[in-house]
């Protein structure tokens, strides 16, 4: 599955969302114009009012009023003020009579000098004496050591100031008002938009997760036979989150950071075309290290999740085979093992980690401190020529600030894309492994129980066959055993009956229909299996019992018990049938265990009984009152029985004896003692007739 496939289907899991991510996206849009509007906002309330103040003002000797008749000019030491912004307002002739002045500043200290400078700049302030108790000041202008014009002025008190700003107090609370508003409207859209997406992710992975758990349900017992569990629940937990943050943050980050480099671009060209181009000429090494981090990083994260994959499964192995490894001490041995997976997965952790070091962060951080010195040279050396204003400037700096910042972000998560994308493969793998009902085939109602094997050969590789040319008939009710040496073919024969594997040759009928043609999962609602180790689940003894069937009654579930006597411990728990049972029932002996098991069995009345070596952990005296128990419990059912403890199958109706997967021998046991062949040889070296010595 190549990358396009991948990403294709991720968007196939998000289209059943895609109204909510649509919102939580275009919050996000909104979020980051009311950000990125902010400053110039800040633009707008220092060069048009904070500053507005400096600006050239014209002195008249008498009030001018506005052509409507209104007032508008600052009086100030008996003289009246209008700054060049408002002179349209005022008659013609009015403001040709004007004369210009000026207002410098030195700290927070304001001068309103005669005249205006003839020039831009700083000029030097030095004292004169006061004139009718008004501090005066002369303001000279310099360049290059030469004095190049002169202008007296005096101090503004703080009333003076104020009457100054009087006409900007509104306008910039207003913008003040409007630049806090923005940053609320942002910081509300963001916060939804998070919530919004974090709620959205957690229902995708949710939905995949429970695609993939059912997936796996329906998966052939041959994958579960290749793949190690640790790996199988990685992928359903470790590889769905990894995924998950695909849809929170990589996805956010990317609109949102995309939509600020843009929307910043775009300011940055209308307040200075020429720098803005400069930044965007950095845009290309930005894509080139992008590129270079994806084809460097996506074999490093494959590799990755294979390790930790390798990891979980060697950790399961070791906590499910714990009584094994303690009881031959070998803790060193599967240390060392870990170890060297654990090992692998730090070098290559490393070699990524290296890689995230040198391409991402600090290459960005790199380009922004080149850009930044070419910005303060290009504001310093054109200074001398023209003035930019403040305004302007604090407004670039701060949009370059922000332009890469997005890109910093953004260099940030493509880790997290890389392992979103690798995950999604080993994910889909699973997802695209066929399931056991795309072979189709005909749902059956419960059998009567006939159970024919024609001329059955099966092998699990190649031609490596473990059953040859095996023919017999159960009828229904009948009690069929198996025996045989180990790895004779008696289980694999019932993996085939469950429909686990497919027939090599040959063929399987349950009352005349052939199980190619049929479902064998409706079939397996009617089969029932008891298995020499039985698994018990999590919960309490009467759930281990009714299994998911909500059918049961608690009645059922005691029936079923006592049928196989496993009532008489059952009720001395201390909580009876809702005995907790930890994992695996480990709490529990292997007889009870399997007499519980035996009860699961009973309990969904099938119409065909699997029992694989199931009276093996169970003392004389509970196999004698089973045997009783499977006498009635039988009646009706087609029941199998592989055995190894010949004693425990002499009421078969037939038994068949297996030999490197060929029945050799058939019959009843008083037939079979009366060959004097494999299964009399058998039976008394178990009843220590004979020594193991003869009998080879």
């Amino acid at each position: 599955m190549n990358g396009k496939q991948v990403w294709k289907r991720l968007v196939e899991y998000a289209m059943p969302f895609r109204r909510q991510i649509a919102g939580a996206l275009l919050l996000l849009l909104l979020g980051t114009a009311a950000e990125l509007a902010g400053p110039f906002l800040a633009k707008v309330m220092i060069d048009n009012h904070i500053l507005a103040v400096q600006k050239t003002w014209y002195r008249f000797e008498k009030e001018p009023l506005t052509i409507e008749g209104n007032q508008i000019a600052i009086r100030l030491a008996d003289e009246y003020y209008v700054r060049e912004d408002w002179l349209s307002t005022l008659p013609p002739d009015d403001a040709q009579k004007a004369k210009k002045t000026q207002v410098v500043t030195e700290g927070t200290t304001y001068y309103m000098l005669d005249r205006e400078l003839s020039e831009d700049g700083e000029p030097k302030l030095l004292p004169l004496p006061a004139v009718e108790g008004r501090e005066r000041v002369k303001a000279t202008l310099v360049r290059s050591g030469q004095e190049v014009d002169q202008a007296e002025g005096i101090r503004l008190t703080a009333d003076e100031v104020k009457a100054l700003y009087s006409r900007e107090i509104a306008p910039i609370l207003l913008l003040a008002g409007g630049y806090a508003l923005l940053i609320l409207i942002s910081a509300a859209c963001n916060y939804t938009q998070i919530l919004t997406l974090q709620m959205t992710a957690q229902r995708i992975i949710q939905r995949m997760r429970m695609i993939l758990f059912t997936h796996l349900q329906k998966l052939p017992v041959s994958f579960f036979d290749k793949t190690p569990v640790g790996q199988i629940v990685s992928r359903v937990s470790n590889d769905t989150e990894a995924i998950r943050e695909l849809y929170v943050s990589v996805l956010a980050t990317f609109v949102q950071n995309g939509v600020y480099l843009v929307g910043i671009l775009i300011a940055l060209f209308v307040l200075q075309p020429q720098l803005a181009l400069f930044c965007f000429l950095s845009v290309p090494l930005i894509v080139a290290l992008i590129i270079v981090y994806h084809r460097f990083s996506s074999r490093y994260y494959a590799v990755i999740r294979s390790r930790l994959s390798d990891m979980n499964a060697t950790i399961n192995e070791m906590i499910q085979n714990m009584t094994i490894v303690q009881a031959f001490r070998r803790e060193s041995g599967v240390q060392e093992e870990f170890a060297k997976v654990n090992e692998e997965y730090f070098r290559v952790r490393l070699k990524e980690n290296n890689l995230e070091s040198l391409l991402l962060r600090p290459a960005v951080d790199l380009i922004w401190k080149i850009s930044l010195t070419v910005i303060v040279w290009y504001f310093g050396s054109t200074s001398f020529h023209s003035a930019i204003s403040f305004g302007a400037l604090f407004a670039f700096v701060d949009y370059m600030g922000r332009f890469f910042e997005p890109i910093s972000m953004i260099m940030n998560r493509l880790s997290q894309l890389q392992q979103a994308a690798i995950t999604s493969k080993r994910v889909f793998d699973i997802l695209d492994t066929p399931a056991e009902e795309e072979k189709g085939g005909k749902a059956i109602e419960r059998p009567r129980g006939e159970v024919v094997f024609d001329r059955v050969s099966f092998a699990y590789q190649g031609d490596q066959y473990v059953l040859k040319d095996v023919s017999f008939t159960a009828k229904p009710g009948q009690t069929v055993a198996l025996v045989g040496h180990t790895g004779s073919g008696k289980s694999s024969l019932m993996n085939l009956l469950l429909g686990f594997y497919p027939v090599t040759k040959g063929r399987i009928l349950i009352d005349g229909m052939d199980m190619g043609e049929m479902d064998t999962r409706t079939l397996r609602r009617h089969v029932g299996l008891v298995l020499q180790d039985p698994f018990l689940f999590t919960g309490s003894v009467g759930f281990n019992i009714r299994l998911y069937n909500d059918k049961l009654t608690n009645d059922d579930v005691k029936q079923a018990a006592e049928a196989v006597r496993a009532d008489e411990f059952i009720r001395h728990f201390p909580e009876g049938y809702e005995e907790p049972v930890v994992e695996r029932g480990m709490t529990l002996s292997a007889g009870q265990r399997q007499l519980i098991s035996f009860s699961r069995a009973l309990a969904a009345d099938p119409a065909i009984l699997i029992l694989d070596e199931a009276t093996a952990s169970i003392d004389s005296e509970t196999e004698s009152a089973i045997q009783e128990a499977l006498h009635v419990l039988s009646a009706g059912r087609t029941t199998f029985i592989i055995a190894h403890r010949l004693s425990t199958i002499q009421h078969a109706d037939q038994i068949l004896v297996l030999s490197r997967g060929e029945v050799v021998e058939r019959g009843t046991h008083d037939e079979l003692m009366a060959q004097h062949g494999l299964y009399q040889k058998m039976y008394q070296l178990q009843q220590g007739q004979i020594s193991a010595t003869v009998e080879q």
